[in-house]
């Protein structure tokens, strides 16, 4: 396992892992036309060419011989759905099912702790289905706790989400 930036030439390995990764975890009982043209449009590789482009938020990879396994996304002046929490988010934390297990997701998690405490910054949070409980579990056991709810929104619709926030200071 190699942990590195993304690069842009890496976009289009991570929009196909975000679409294997977020239909495999969400889309337990089939796929409808809904649910496919939210995916194939929100994960372009357009849109990650222009994310890495942009360097606003830090996305890093996890690289293995054969290629892309992973990866996490961070993003400072995030508005948290809960109040009181930092503006420092993980927006998106995929690896694919296939590699649980492995230490890919407690490396990808140490580039965000070790970038928040660089940061001098305190906390940082997340979002995720409420749903997901082998996410939960995972977060939960590196030291996150669930500090509210809040939805996901795909047009009129609306998905329970857990705010789980992650205080560097519990970490020692």
């Amino acid at each position: 396992m190699k942990l590195r930036p993304a690069q842009k030439a890496d976009a289009a390995s991570l929009a196909a892992l975000s679409i294997e990764v977020w239909i495999g975890t969400y889309l337990r009982q089939g796929v409808s036309s809904f649910f496919a043209e939210f995916a194939l449009s929100e994960f372009t590789t357009a849109r990650f060419e222009a994310l890495i482009d942009d360097g606003a938020d830090l996305l890093v990879v996890s690289e293995n011989r054969d290629g892309i396994d992973g990866y996490i996304r961070l993003s400072e002046g995030s508005i948290a759905p809960v109040d009181g929490l930092s503006d420092l988010e993980i927006v998106t934390f995929y690896v694919q099912p296939r590699h649980h297990g492995k230490g890919i997701g407690s490396a990808l998690l140490q580039v965000a702790i070790d970038y928040c405490r660089d940061k001098g910054r305190t906390e940082i949070w997340l979002t995720t289905n409420s749903e997901n409980t082998a996410a939960i579990d995972f977060y939960l056991s590196k030291g996150f706790r669930q500090v509210g709810i809040t939805h996901f929104r795909i047009a009129d619709q609306a998905y329970p989400n857990h705010v789980l926030a992650l205080d560097m200071s519990a970490l020692g």
